[in-house]
């Protein structure tokens, strides 16, 4: 057998290596908590060197803010899909918000709380978290607007959506409320903030 034939491993794309990485730290967070996640761990658990994780995320907190900002990414799929597939009407819009919105939080749960908590105070997370509010507000202008008088939702309801979104869906995630009761609640709330409007 010629000494070059030994198996050769395809190297992975700069995006390639971050979705990688960012699946391996979903997968840690998950297993052992927020606390355990640092670049060496990350690194050890990939297979990688830690140059490579710290080549990419810099920081642990440069590390959460590409948890969240993926996490963000799916939800807003999520929300697209959702939306995309509901009737033309408010009721079914908002529908589509308050169960996508609760299954987004629920999909990553207890996750994404610590992230959040281990990034309290980081200028990473305030500028992840902004961007995430401003897609949401922005998008909820395109989603709920035409129902609304005058065709524009202004921006004070449009918070108001996504500060009840976010509160029922903690309440969800905590056991505090069904998740059911959770969904009709937004609904109800969505229509009635549209409609006041």
């Amino acid at each position: 057998m010629p000494a070059n034939t030994a198996p050769t491993r395809r190297r992975l794309t700069r995006e390639q290596r971050a979705r990688q990485l960012l699946d391996v730290a979903w997968t840690l967070v998950g297993e052992e908590g927020t606390d355990a996640l640092t670049l060496g761990r990350l690194a050890e658990a990939a297979g990688v060197t830690k140059p490579v994780a710290y080549d990419h995320f810099v920081t642990r907190n440069g590390l959460l803010a590409a948890l969240y900002d993926d996490y963000d990414g799916r939800q807003t799929a999520v929300f697209n899909d959702r939306i995309g597939n509901a009737r033309a009407r408010l009721a079914d819009r908002a529908a589509a918000i308050a169960s996508g919105y609760i299954d987004c939080v629920l999909s990553q749960g207890s996750e994404v709380q610590g992230i959040l908590a281990a990034l309290v105070g980081a200028p990473e997370l305030y500028e992840v978290r902004r961007r995430y509010q401003q897609d949401f507000i922005d998008h909820c202008a395109a989603w709920l607007g035409p129902f609304a008088t005058g065709g524009t939702l202004p921006v004070a309801a449009r918070w108001a959506i996504l500060g009840a979104a976010e509160t029922l869906s903690e309440g969800v995630a905590a056991g505090a409320l069904d998740k059911a009761d959770a969904e009709a609640e937004l609904q109800r709330l969505i229509v009635a903030t549209v409609k006041r409007r």
